[in-house]
Formats: C-alpha cells, sequence, structure tokens
C-alpha cells in the first residue's frame, strides 16, 4: 500500500473493494443521501472521477499565473484533478453541500449602514466549518460502514489537493457560474462544500446544467474586476485572495 499524508484531522480508511450488486448499489446510494440529510447536509451527489476537462482548465489557469502566491494550486501536479492519485482505488465521490445563510436573516444592508456595528461574514459566524463537516463527513461514513462492511474511503473539507467545485458541478450540486463559484438553484452559492472520496461504485448523479445565459451580474459588480472574463478568475485582484491568501 503506497503511503499517503493525512492532514490533522483527516480521516482515512483503505480496504479491499467489496462487490455489490447495481440493485444493491442504488440502494446504497438512497440511503447514503437519506443519512446525510440527517446529518445536517442539505444535498448529496455523486459523480466519478473524470476530471479531463478541468485538468485542461486549471492548468491554463496556473500557466497565466492567475494563481498568484498560491504555490499550492501547482504544488500536487495532478493529484488535484486525478482522484485516483490521490487515494488509491477511489472511483467516485459522494459531494455534500451545506447552506450557511440560514432564511430569517436580518436585512443585511441595515447592518452594513449600523454606525456602530462590524459586518462579518456568514460562514465565519459559527464554529469552523472545517471541523463541522468533517465530523459529519466522518459519521456518514461509519454510518456506510456499519451497513455494508469494511470500504475504502478519505474525508475531505477543502484540506487537500480536491477540485471540489467540478465534483461538486458533476455530481450535481450546481453549476459554476461566470465567477468562477458553484451556484445552485435553491441556495446560491452561500453554502460549504465536503466530499468522501470511495472505491464504492455508486451510481451517479447527472451534471448540473448552466443557468447563467446572458447574465453578466458577477463581472458587473466585483469591485476590483478580478472577474476578467466570463469563467475567468484572477486571484491576484481578489480581496478574498489579498485578505487572506496573500502573506
Amino acid at each position: 500500500m503506497p503511503t499517503i499524508i493525512l492532514c490533522p484531522g483527516e480521516e482515512l480508511a483503505l480496504a479491499q473493494a467489496p462487490t455489490h450488486t447495481w440493485q444493491e448499489l442504488a440502494a446504497l446510494k438512497q440511503n447514503i443521501v437519506q443519512w446525510a440529510k440527517a446529518l445536517g447536509f442539505q444535498q448529496t451527489g455523486v459523480s466519478d472521477i473524470d476530471l479531463a476537462e478541468s485538468e485542461s482548465r486549471l492548468g491554463e489557469w496556473l500557466a497565466e499565473g492567475h494563481h498568484g502566491d498560491m504555490h499550492y494550486m501547482h504544488k500536487h501536479g495532478v493529484k488535484r484533478s486525478r482522484p485516483e492519485q490521490l487515494v488509491p482505488g477511489t472511483t467516485r465521490v459522494v459531494s455534500v453541500r451545506m447552506d450557511y445563510l440560514p432564511e430569517q436573516q436580518p436585512d443585511a444592508a441595515s447592518l452594513l449602514d449600523h454606525d456602530s456595528k462590524a459586518y462579518v461574514s456568514r460562514y465565519a459566524l459559527g464554529r469552523d466549518y472545517h471541523k463541522v463537516i468533517r465530523r459529519r463527513l466522518q459519521k456518514l461514513a461509519t454510518r456506510i460502514e456499519r451497513h455494508i462492511g469494511d470500504f475504502g474511503y478519505r474525508v475531505f473539507v477543502d484540506s487537500a489537493p480536491v477540485l471540489e467545485k467540478p465534483i461538486a458541478e458533476k455530481a450535481g450540486i450546481g453549476w459554476i457560474g461566470k465567477h468562477t463559484n458553484v451556484i445552485n438553484q435553491n441556495a446560491g452559492s452561500w453554502f460549504f462544500l465536503g466530499e468522501l472520496y470511495t472505491d464504492l461504485p455508486l451510481p451517479v448523479d447527472e451534471k448540473a446544467t448552466a443557468h447563467c445565459g446572458t447574465c453578466r451580474a458577477c463581472l458587473d459588480v466585483c469591485p476590483t474586476d478580478a472577474i476578467i472574463a466570463p469563467f475567468e478568475l484572477d486571484a491576484r485582484r481578489c480581496i478574498s485572495y489579498l485578505t487572506i491568501e496573500l502573506r
């Protein structure tokens, strides 16, 4: 078995892939969706691991230098776009969505205009989402294990070289918009993503279809013109990059 380096808190379990009939796998997938919902995930989908198109786009983006000082984007080579090289034996990815903008919220504009209150990004208001989602995904994996026995898996939450957005798109979670984020028709882009790499050959979902059409609102509203063209982001201009990634 090859040596695999884990980040702190990540879970790994590699096992001989069990044999199941198509009917058993289809039923298991339905159970996984229900179990994930009970754990607090708003949506669950399954994708294959063919990310060739996204790998090509990533290569072009890196060649243009749009990643700035985020050297980790090319540090791991093609492991980011080839899940089976990151975790040997992987054939499917279970992708989950967890919304972080509750419906009942005070009007954002009133808070922004308030002269004595600070405005904090919604995703930063609760507990560290990495820990929350990782623990729930581990519970999901444990539930699967109790149901079918040992299987190979690894949990990810923004913690390793994973192309989570293309994976989510392939799993039907949402489509990648012109701003390069995933958009869900019901939840917008206000959600976190998590992944469960697995060797279980589960039935896959249909890739989400794009609905941006001729809309270019994200390009027009970006205050630093970081979205330099539809579906093309220059991170070096992005406020998130300048305030988080750039040392």
